[in-house]
């Protein structure tokens, strides 16, 4: 059996910069609505379901909620240099980039890249959601535009 939560139609997205250090285009500071999408397989458990929507529909929003308006930095890059004050500085070959604090997020990731942002997310709900044993695996997009997305995968058994 398997759950699908489209975050198009249930208005689970957000909107925020990033940029990819070194890339071509990407390099540039740009911005996307990112919607994100889940897939949870198991087998129907209590109540007839497989899981609540509603729980995890709050955890997903929870989430993105942190995220909406912000500019995403990867905590963990070997290509940017980053310093926390009542600033955030970021040093990325010769640009530098400086923000107020309250305006990003900083991320454990290499990378701000949309395959990074779905583990990091993936890694966020399931830190945040108690899943009920019956669950499989589950597996989180995120659609930086139509037509184009990163999924991470999690199995629990």
């Amino acid at each position: 059996m398997r759950l699908e939560i489209d975050g198009e139609h249930t208005n689970v997205k957000f909107s925020a910069c990033h940029f990819i250090a070194g890339h071509e285009r990407c390099g540039r500071l740009h911005g996307h609505t990112y919607v994100v999408s889940l897939r949870i397989h198991g087998d129907i458990g209590e109540k007839g379901m497989v899981m609540d929507f509603v729980q995890i529909k709050r955890g997903l929003r929870s989430i993105v909620d942190d995220l909406d308006h912000r500019v995403i930095i990867p905590g963990d890059s070997k290509r940017i240099t980053v310093s926390v004050s009542d600033e955030v500085e970021v040093l990325a070959g010769c640009k530098r980039y400086v923000f107020p604090v309250e305006d990003v997020v900083l991320l454990d990731m290499e990378e701000s890249s949309a395959e990074e942002l779905s583990r990091v997310l993936l890694q966020r709900l399931i830190g945040s959601v108690t899943f009920p044993a019956n669950i499989d695996k589950i597996e989180l997009g995120i659609h930086e535009e139509l037509g184009q997305s990163a999924w991470a995968c999690h199995h629990f058994r």
